[in-house]
């Protein structure tokens, strides 16, 4: 606007007089606040539209929303993130993995006008992936994904840190040094929790050993309890926890009488023998994630991660039997997480096959734990 005026002043010189210049300059202002208020007002126009546009957000997920577990505490999560950030939410369940479905589901969902798709089991990013390319424009995030794509983002929670908390009351509960572990399938995303739960027991009590048995699949409520029973009753085990969609497991384990750990649930209905679970608040994870997405900082992140320093990752409240010193440990090892003092995969880590994993001083990268623990940490053993 200075520029302006000088403009005036430099070729108009001396041929008006000074009142006509100061009416020329008031009527340059004008002008000129007119222009920059134009710009202003179509920026809001354009930011608007903008938002309208990406407020709707997908959601594919393989079970029930209203199932106890994976399934419901994942749509809870993001319902309420979404509800916050008045964004509209559009779900897709019982979507099967490898079933043709999710491509399906996800063509569908953009049709609708979903701008951002969340991809909530292991397997679907593989399965989208040609998807991805034919949409650049759709921001996809997964759930720990092998693939890459420019829009794609994968995000989880640091579950392995409660974890390796429950696997230090497991550790301490335990009498015949025995634990039974139900889980889906040897990916990195499994592995990792088992491992931190292994770390867990053994820092509470070294003698004691984790039995794995597979089900090979997320939701298999038939050989989920076979191999529960199995586990109590072969293994000796006499504390059970599990990595699937439901707690199939935790069922077994108040028929026998044992303890268990749930995951990812709180359950309701049962006895002393429901220690706690171990806990996420996904309102928190899909708020942040959806926050980042609408300011435009999610296409810079390939891998993020939210955990206990974050007060998102946590044990519920414990079952009656839990003693007070064992509170306090558990207490104290949270605090560790908390603040940051205890990474759980660093320092020196031998497999279960003797193979040094970690040296002393070094920590797993975050990229390590993502895409390529295909291994267990010494004390846990796979059993058929």
């Amino acid at each position: 606007m200075n520029c302006a005026f000088f403009f005036v002043e430099k070729f108009l010189g001396e041929t008006v007089n000074i009142y006509e210049k100061k009416f020329l300059k008031i009527l340059i202002g004008v002008v000129i606040f007119s222009i920059l208020s134009a710009i202003y007002l179509m920026n809001f126009y354009i930011d608007e539209d903008l938002e309208w546009e990406e407020n709707k957000v997908g959601f594919i997920i393989t079970g029930d929303i209203n199932e106890k577990g994976w399934n419901e505490s994942h749509y809870r999560g993001i319902k309420k993130a979404c509800e916050g950030l008045n964004l509209q939410l559009l779900c897709r369940y019982n979507i099967p993995e490898n079933s043709g479905k999710c491509p399906e589901a996800v063509e569908n969902l953009i049709s609708e006008g979903a701008k951002i798709i969340f991809l909530l089991s292991f397997n679907y990013p593989k399965e989208v992936l040609p998807l991805m390319e034919k949409y650049p424009n759709v921001t996809f995030v997964s759930t720990s994904s092998l693939e890459q794509a420019k829009n794609l983002t994968s995000c989880f929670a640091r579950m392995y840190e409660g974890r390796y908390i429950s696997g230090a009351l497991a550790g301490m509960r335990t009498k015949t040094n025995s634990i039974g572990y139900v889980a889906a399938m040897p990916n990195s995303q499994v592995n990792r929790g088992i491992n931190a739960f292994t770390l867990g027991v053994r820092r509470t009590n070294p003698d004691a050993k984790v039995f794995v048995m597979w089900t090979g699949a997320w939701q298999n409520e038939e050989v989920e309890e076979k191999n529960a029973a199995i586990l109590i009753e072969k293994y000796n085990a006499d504390v059970l926890t599990y990595h699937q969609n439901e707690d199939a497991v935790g069922k077994v384990a108040e028929k026998f009488g044992v303890d268990f750990i749930a995951y990812n649930a709180l359950l309701e209905n049962y006895s002393d023998h429901y220690l706690a679970s171990v806990i996420c608040r996904w309102d928190l994870f899909y708020d942040d994630i959806l926050q980042k997405y609408l300011k435009g900082d999610l296409v810079s992140l390939r891998n993020y991660w939210i955990d206990t320093r974050q007060q998102a990752i946590m044990l519920s409240d414990y079952s009656d039997v839990i003693d007070t010193h064992s509170r306090v440990i558990l207490s104290s090892i949270y605090t560790e997480l908390t603040s940051g003092n205890n990474l759980i995969f660093c320092d020196e880590i031998y497999d279960n096959k003797g193979n040094l994993r970690c040296e002393e001083n070094e920590v797993i990268s975050d990229d390590e734990l993502l895409k390529n623990i295909d291994w267990l940490v010494e004390g846990a053993e796979v059993v058929d």
